[in-house]
């Protein structure tokens, strides 16, 4: 296993915060290679214990999923789920219901792993892990589909509906920017 090429973030889209949405984007795709990275891990560890590659990986996960995927749950707490509620479409409200419910689920089964991955970070090898893993991992089943195929799309397609769409989408991404200390260009 080589964590070091797998680290969340690298080899990302690149996207500015100019253009917000493609942001949230690009996150889906550190999402999804962490919860890949995640995978090896646990099956690593079955076949490894918790070596070198394991403690690394382990660091990798837990560093994506405690600093940039709270910052992207909140992004889209602040700026998409508000857009979605403003929508006469009842799909685009029920999606801002799901994206709240499925955040607290993530939320929550992050809580059971995390405890697991500083373990394995200290080269213990938690009980719970493999299964915490799985729950972490299925929490996510469907979530980034909904927010990638309706909500992003119809979240956008208000913003740039109203009269001070850019304004908005200037706004939004300079928040965004601000809550990771990124200055604007």
């Amino acid at each position: 296993m080589r964590a070091t090429s797998s680290l969340p973030g690298l080899h990302s889209p690149a996207a500015g915060f100019d253009e917000p949405f493609e942001v949230l984007n690009a996150c889906h795709e550190r999402v999804r290679r962490s919860l890949g990275l995640l995978q090896r891990l646990v099956a690593h560890v079955a076949r490894h214990g918790a070596d070198v590659q394991a403690r690394d990986a382990a660091r990798d996960v837990a560093r994506y999923f405690n600093l940039a995927a709270p910052a992207h749950h909140e992004d889209e707490e602040r700026h998409v789920l508000p857009l979605l509620r403003a929508s006469a479409d009842a799909r685009l409200h029920e999606a801002a219901q799901r994206m709240l419910a499925d955040h607290e689920r993530i939320r929550t089964t992050w809580l059971a792993l995390e405890p697991a991955l500083q373990a394995l970070q200290r080269g213990e090898i938690a009980p719970e892990l493999a299964e915490a893993a799985q729950a972490f991992v299925q929490a996510h089943e469907g979530h980034l589909e909904l927010e990638d195929g309706l909500a992003f799309p119809g979240a956008r397609a208000q913003q740039e509906a109203a009269a001070d769409g850019a304004a908005q989408r200037e706004a939004m991404g300079r928040e965004m920017a601000q809550r990771r200390g990124v200055k604007p260009a």
